[in-house]
């Protein structure tokens, strides 16, 4: 039975608000004693010690990924590249973002650089691999104990070694409060801000989107693609209802791996061009797709207007 995505995130959500308790380790404490200091390999191929040099004295916001995953991981990875972009400069200088593969024997640290570069991720992220065993150990203590893959835990560690907190997150709520949540790891931080109380009259989550497929096109598809602004993770959708007959758009919105599994040559064109990150399938529905595409055209249009707007009417007779 295929879930409709908005079910199946909607549970995922609910199962994820749960788990925003902090982490306590047995001694009371995650460090030195409780991280395994084993050997990871990034996707450049060095080899790292997992304590002493991705972990030890840093914040990190970490995920759990496998290059052929069919679903949810590039999702994960796309919404963190939307947070390493609101996060700027302090990636690679305050916070670190590692992205732990649960399927190390197959990604090799080639896979890895070819899902990252996919990403266009900075230099403060990591994508690690290593030994099976060392892996599995390292996943474990991080609360990732998933005997197969597609078990795996779809939710984000935040950790701070330094002051050792540690909690579980998702990417998938809303991204701001993830923000603030990431900043809130550092005490400094914490100590300027004074928190503002939540409004309620602010956050009317997409009640105010002038188009139904507003709201899902913001949740599912920006993290990937954009409408006239050019090729994110993913194309860039601007014309793509022009370009593509309305039953193959929908088809492939809802089934891109049954159409690379069947070799659809449009879908085999943009493996070829996107070939580090493949559409995956979000178990949207048929009523989802429709939406989707009706947006798009609605986007569409309102570029077209802003780009040629419609002559007025006395310039019709030249002399």
């Amino acid at each position: 039975m295929r879930r409709t995505f908005t079910v199946g995130v909607a549970a995922l959500v609910a199962s994820l608000v749960s788990m925003q308790a902090p982490l306590h380790a047995q001694s009371g404490r995650w460090g030195a004693g409780y991280f395994p200091n084993l050997p990871v390999v990034t996707q450049d191929g060095k080899t790292l010690n997992f304590y002493d040099d991705v972990i030890k004295g840093k914040m990190v916001v970490i995920s759990f990924i496998y290059t052929n995953c069919p679903d949810i991981c590039p999702l994960t990875t796309a919404r963190l590249t939307q947070v390493e972009d609101a996060l700027g400069d302090m990636v690679g200088r305050d916070i670190f973002f590692v992205s732990m593969t649960v399927d190390p024997v197959r990604d090799t640290p080639q896979q890895l650089k070819q899902f990252a570069d996919g990403f266009h991720v900075g230099p403060g992220w990591l994508f690690l691999t290593g030994k099976p065993e060392d892996i599995k150990l390292i996943n474990s203590r991080l609360g990732d104990n998933s005997r197969t893959l597609d078990e795996h835990r779809n939710e984000i560690v935040l950790g701070n070694d330094a002051t050792g907190e540690w909690m579980r997150n998702t990417v998938f709520g809303d991204i701001n409060a993830l923000l603030v949540d990431i900043r809130a790891m550092d005490p400094k931080w914490r100590e300027q801000v004074r928190e503002a109380k939540p409004d309620p009259h602010s956050n009317t989550g997409y009640a105010l989107a002038m188009h139904p497929g507003q709201g899902l096109f913001k949740r599912i598809c920006a993290p990937c693609h954009t409408i006239g602004v050019g090729d994110r993770v993913g194309p860039d959708l601007r014309g793509v209802t022009e370009r593509r007959d309305p039953a193959w758009l929908a088809d492939f919105i809802m089934h891109p791996d049954k159409a690379r599994a069947r070799q659809d040559p449009i879908a085999m064109s943009l493996t070829a061009k996107f070939p580090g990150v493949h559409m995956p399938a979000l178990g949207i529905s048929d009523d989802d797709a429709k939406v989707l595409i009706g947006y798009l055209q609605a986007e569409d249009a309102h570029l077209k207007e802003a780009q040629d707007p419609p002559m007025p009417e006395h310039h019709h007779h030249h002399m």
